[in-house]
């Protein structure tokens, strides 16, 4: 292929997986969380945005987008006396274009076996780097957070900025390092080989899947996963009862939605991304993906479903995402930065060695 067609099949992978798949799910998102904290406090929910009446009750959670979408784009929106506008204008994007990059490196099907060359068609670009892309892109949503809260020249905002600011590169140490017990023990940091390894079976029965391989890794990276978000109960940098609205208090319209969408895309990003290191991602347990001579991969019909199994467990994780956002308290900030670095890194820490350790004994 050439570079010009290589490039226009990466757009179409692109459009594909992000808007066919992450922005739809995202835009979803905005409804379904209102809706299943109502359900869990007993509550109803929205359900005033008809489009053709009562009588078509699916009408409701249709319209409901769409007046969330138009107010949106009519509410006024400003920029606060004082502030670096120009800051306060582009911020809200940097987290939400991070967010997007993410994706590049997250496969969604089968590709090339490890030591193969082959094609790719399920993944952006099966880079070399491929996790370490991921942490990278994402810790680049803290620039974005921190600038607008400095911008908006708030003290509530700059104290939101501040927090999110430890908040994310606290628990970043954290997640990286037990992901790094995945990387010993499938000896790649590219995510479409770590997949391929976890189609192995443990003692001829037990898939090897990270959440077997790794199980105090997969917690730990979980709850780290929650604060990287700022999602509840560590929305430490939103605290609106001590910080109005954190960093995000001097956004309005099309600012704040960024910033919200940024959150939610990002959910699915750390969703897909526990899918893929510790729930097997497209691999289905105990069925063997196909193989032509050459050692590529048979597409067929096998691959349908191995494409729905990864956007299953995706979502599945997303929903687990938005299941601890209203089952938990708020912590208190202290408890927070403590609970990262008194209680959470040694943790990764003593399962980096035991890793180390097993692997030693079993080689």
């Amino acid at each position: 292929m050439s570079f010009g067609e290589i490039l226009l099949f990466g757009l179409l992978k692109f459009a594909a997986i992000v808007l066919g798949f992450v922005m739809v799910l995202a835009t979803l998102l905005t409804l379904l969380e209102r809706k299943q904290s109502a359900y869990m406090q007993n509550r109803v929910g929205p359900n005033r945005a008809y489009l053709f009446g009562k009588k078509f009750p699916l009408s409701a959670f249709i319209g409901q987008l769409l007046a969330d979408a138009v107010k949106v784009f009519v509410k006024e929106d400003f920029d606060p006396p004082r502030a670096n506008k120009w800051i306060h204008r582009i911020a809200p994007a940097l987290p939400f274009f991070a967010a997007l990059m993410v994706w590049m490196v997250i496969p969604f099907g089968p590709g090339a076996p490890p030591g193969v060359e082959g094609s790719e068609p399920f993944q952006i670009a099966d880079l070399d780097v491929g996790i370490l892309w991921v942490l990278a892109i994402s810790s680049l949503s803290v620039y974005g957070a921190a600038l607008g809260a400095w911008a908006s020249n708030s003290g509530f905002s700059l104290l939101g900025g501040l927090r999110t600011a430890a908040q994310m590169i606290s628990y970043e140490v954290t997640i990286g390092l037990n992901l790094v017990g995945v990387f010993m023990i499938f000896g790649s940091l590219q995510l479409n080989e770590i997949v391929w390894g976890q189609g192995e079976l443990l003692w001829g029965w037990l898939p090897k899947w990270g959440i077997v391989v790794q199980p105090l890794g997969f917690v730990l990276f979980m709850v780290a996963a929650v604060a990287e978000v700022k999602r509840a109960p560590f929305d430490l940098p939103e605290d609106e009862s001590v910080l109005a609205a954190g960093y995000v208090t001097e956004f309005s319209a099309m600012r704040f939605a960024l910033f919200a969408l940024g959150e939610f895309v990002g959910i699915i990003v750390m969703s897909a991304l526990a899918a893929c290191l510790f729930l097997g991602g497209w691999q289905i347990p105990w069925v063997e993906t196909p193989l032509l001579a050459d050692g590529t991969v048979d597409y067929g019909w096998l691959t349908v479903l191995q494409v729905l199994t990864m956007l299953v467990k995706t979502t599945f994780m997303v929903f687990l995402f938005q299941q601890i956002r209203w089952t938990f308290p708020r912590f208190r900030y202290d408890q927070l930065m403590k609970l990262g670095w008194v209680y959470m890194l040694p943790l990764s820490i003593a399962n980096l060695a035991i890793t180390a350790l097993v692997m030693f004994l079993l080689r």
